[in-house]
């Protein structure tokens, strides 16, 4: 039996072999038979039980996995790592032990080890096999990709003239303008608190002037008072020795009042002199302080040129927004804050078609550009189609691909960005079209400060509130009720 008749008999319908294929095989870990590099993003699938973690060359690890059971589903939709902890236990399940945990909403939804039973039985969590879980665990790191898909879909090579074209130039200047600019930035700090020092000092010596000057002036005033007292002891004598006693008070009252004015004169110059010094030291002080603003604002930007960058895109908001990691811990809940100074509204083409939910991801430096690839993980236009529609204003642009660097992303999809969105997270998007029970039946995430720079005492920015702002959104084509997004105010960095 030639090779090609063998095939045609496994093909016929009713026989063994057609009800076996009809049947995925269960999924197995595996590793990449090759040298594999840092990961760049991990892909769950839901339909397969399976997660697959890519570096620049392609699948590193596979390994299977159990998702949320019916009721409490695993959200499909577009995250990243925000959060790890080695020894987790759960504070909504019973104290339950989540090992190897790795956060991708604050509203509790994690890839973490636990028990595999062949098939979804989690409260929404991404279970992995525990020594699957322990090996990913410190190859990971904050803000990397997490996609989790309803099918199965994989990672494929993709170009395209919107994907962002780093310069050159740009690229190579970018580490010493951010280091030359972080010294200057420590430089102006230091000025700052010795200006603010001095002006702190100015103004106590000012405020003990002033109290000194007081006293003074009071002295003067009794001096003047005594004198006139005298001349009225002096016109009511009547006797010589009475007059001559009078005179005499008189003439000390004379010489007391002349010191006194003597003294609040000489007081009183030296204090406006002192003062005008204190305002002086003051100013300066304030100049130094918005020195010291500018200079951390534009290190703050170049530091953060040399980081990846995300972007989303959302049909539903017709806006951009532009995420960053600034590495620097959130004080107020754990993590890491993300820059959020970003955001401009874009034009799409058709905006009541869907585009589908797209992820375009830099993986690798490609000669003087950057090699880019795709994932698709809900319906709409193809991914090549859905960028043909986009136009993103040039001024933003300018601001981002100059500089773009490997493990960049751009994300296209229908949906707006989730309320789950905030200052300690990239992007959490979540697929309105498919069962969201592990993600809504969770309590949200507490109303946070959004807080960036002086409040974290790096010179950085300033404190804000969170802001929620719901947006307008384009006509649904899905179930679920239109999301809001958070968009925190922020000064831009740019």
């Amino acid at each position: 039996m030639t090779a090609f008749a063998a095939l045609a008999v496994l093909a016929l319908p009713g026989s063994g072999a057609d009800a076996r294929q009809a049947r995925p095989a269960p999924v197995v870990e595996a590793t990449a038979p090759r040298p594999h590099g840092e990961p760049i993003m991990a892909i769950v699938s839901i339909k397969a039980q399976k997660v697959t973690f890519y570096d620049s060359e392609g699948w590193i690890w596979r390994a299977p996995v159990s998702t949320g059971v019916s009721g409490r589903e695993t959200p499909a939709g577009v995250f990243a790592i925000i959060e790890k902890d080695k020894d987790h236990h759960s504070t909504l399940y019973d104290d339950a032990w989540m090992p190897n945990m790795q956060r991708i909403t604050w509203n509790g939804v994690a890839l973490h080890g636990g028990p595999l039973p062949g098939y979804a039985a989690s409260h929404g969590c991404v279970r992995m096999p525990y020594g699957f879980a322990e090996k990913l665990f410190d190859q990971t790191w904050i803000g990397m990709r997490v996609i989790i898909a309803p099918g199965d879909v994989a990672a494929v090579d993709f170009s395209h003239p919107a994907l962002f074209v780093p310069n050159a130039e740009a690229l190579a200047a970018a580490p010493s303008r951010a280091a030359t600019l972080g010294r200057e930035a420590e430089d102006a700090a230091k000025t700052a608190g010795e200006a603010k020092t001095a002006a702190a000092i100015a103004d106590r010596e000012a405020k003990s002037l002033k109290a000194a000057l007081r006293k003074l002036e009071q002295a003067k005033a009794r001096a003047d008072a005594e004198l006139k007292i005298a001349d009225r002891k002096l016109a009511a004598a009547k006797t010589d020795q009475a007059r001559a006693q009078a005179e005499e008070a008189k003439q000390k009252a004379v010489a007391n009042a002349a010191d006194a004015a003597a003294q609040l004169d000489a007081a009183r110059t030296d204090t406006t002199a002192k003062l005008d010094a204190a305002a002086t030291t003051k100013e300066a002080a304030k100049a130094a302080a918005g020195k010291k603003t500018d200079i951390a604002k534009a290190a703050e930007e170049a530091k953060l040129a040399t980081e990846p960058v995300s972007v989303y895109i959302s049909r539903s908001t017709q806006m951009l927004y532009v995420r960053r990691n600034t590495h620097k811990p959130a004080r107020d809940g754990g993590g890491e804050v993300f820059d959020t100074s970003l955001e401009a509204p874009v034009t799409i083409r058709d905006p009541d078609r869907p585009l589908g939910t797209h992820v375009f991801t830099a993986v690798a430096q490609n000669g003087s550009g950057l090699r880019w690839t795709a994932v698709t993980i809900d319906d709409g236009d193809d991914a090549k189609d859905a960028l043909d529609r986009i136009t993103i204003p040039r001024d933003v642009l300018a601001r981002i691909a100059p500089t773009a660097v490997a493990r960049s992303s751009i994300i296209v999809s229908d949906e707006p960005l989730s309320t789950e969105t905030n200052y300690r997270t990239e992007f959490v998007a979540v697929l309105s079209n498919q069962p969201q029970g592990g993600f809504i039946t969770r309590r949200p995430t507490a109303d946070v400060n959004v807080a960036s720079g002086d409040e974290y005492d790096d010179g950085f920015g300033n404190f804000f509130q969170r802001s929620w702002d719901g947006q307008p959104v384009a006509p649904p084509r899905r179930r679920a009720p239109p999301q809001t997004y958070f968009r925190p105010v922020q000064p831009g960095w740019w």
